[in-house]
């Protein structure tokens, strides 16, 4: 168990837990390795306007095998990425074209809604807005793992989950407005905070998942080489995870039931351990991983042990995992008995036990 200040943010990256388990995110803030982002930016897309949606699908399969192989030659040393142009119209330009066309039938998350966004229509999230980013706030947040901070934390308004303990509930269900950024502007606020000492770049909510095309449009108009830290409540479709392959260096997951019944019970949504389990194997696969799990009140057994289990039996070694002592009642948890009070201290300890026991890599 790793329990080093959360303030003790340089010597975070010289853990060697972290080094080993995080090798390519700590690179890119200590060596300048280059983001995946940009290398998305640099790989051709040859567009053509009478290719269909399918063959829009197809091209973006095969140039995700380019990606793969010009990643690993910059990070072997055997390509220069200073040397690689940007084209005309790269895999990033195809991700944000495919993007599109999701939302005119929009399946981002495991709704399945299907409304059309590109009119303004609104599904379960309520996020309408396809053209521009709707945000709570912006800031360089201290809050987060040690080896995430000083982050900068980009607050999306709207979330695709109605937790009924949500500790963010007014941005979550739209207690709060919001307002409207362009993703150019974005970009530049980005390159600003990265100056100012942000060690990455945080899309959070919320959850940022229905306003993936604002982040993806945002990274277009963007150059700074700065990691991409995907922290989201892991209930996006597969189509979702897709796109996110070659954009996000870190995905920063909230695996919080251990089972679908009370995933329904609690934050109103089906399906819900599938799900979230599938999105974790393919992040696994895609980029570095840091799973959180906050442990509630009356739930180690129920959904504690069962997240540990699988994350143990099925990605153990390509996770950090935080285990989260900081649930307190909030928006509607006053409704549930067993939500009222905090997590007690035997329940943690029984919680980092079991973490032990699995041989899970953690931080509390």
């Amino acid at each position: 168990m790793w329990n080093l200040s959360k303030y003790d943010s340089i010597e975070a990256l010289k853990m060697p837990m972290i080094k080993r388990t995080l090798s390519r995110y700590v690179k890119i803030i200590t060596e300048g390795l280059p983001a995946r982002f940009l290398i998305s930016k640099r790989i051709v897309f040859n567009f053509d306007k009478s290719m269909t949606t399918k063959q829009l699908w197809r091209a973006h399969e095969e140039m995700m095998k380019s990606f793969y192989q010009t990643q690993i030659a910059i990070d072997r040393g055997k390509l220069d990425f200073e040397e690689l142009g940007i084209p005309r119209f790269s895999l990033l330009d195809l991700k944000i074209k495919l993007v599109e066309s999701m939302l005119k039938s929009c399946d981002l998350c495991e709704h399945a809604c299907s409304v059309d966004r590109t009119q303004g229509q609104k599904g379960k999230c309520r996020v309408g807005e396809t053209e521009d980013c709707i945000i709570s706030s912006e800031n360089i947040h201290m809050g987060e793992e040690a080896h995430i901070i000083p982050s900068h934390t980009i607050f999306f308004m709207g979330c695709n989950l109605h937790c009924q303990f949500c500790q963010n509930w007014s941005i979550s269900q739209w207690k709060e407005q919001g307002y409207v950024v362009a993703p150019e502007r974005l970009a530049e606020i980005i390159e600003t905070r990265r100056q100012d000492g942000a060690r990455n770049v945080n899309w959070v909510g919320g959850e940022p998942t229905p306003q993936l095309l604002c982040v993806l449009k945002t990274l277009k108009g963007s150059e700074t080489n700065t990691p991409q830290i995907w922290n989201s409540n892991f209930y996006m479709s597969e189509r979702t995870m897709q796109m996110l392959d070659g954009v996000v260096d870190m995905y920063l997951s909230d695996f919080k039931y251990g089972n679908s019944d009370c995933a329904r019970h609690i934050s109103k949504i089906p399906d819900y351990f599938q799900i979230a389990a599938r999105n974790h194997r393919l992040a696994a696969k895609q980029a570095e991983i840091t799973i959180r799990h906050l442990v509630l009140p009356d739930h180690v057994d129920c959904c504690t042990k069962p997240v540990f289990k699988w994350i143990a039996k099925n990605i153990r070694a390509q996770a950090i995992v935080n285990i989260m002592d900081q649930y307190y009642p909030a928006y509607n948890a006053y409704e549930f008995t067993n939500l009222k009070r905090r997590v007690d201290e035997l329940e943690m300890k029984e919680a980092i036990n079991y973490a032990k026991k699995l041989k899970l890599k953690f931080v509390t």
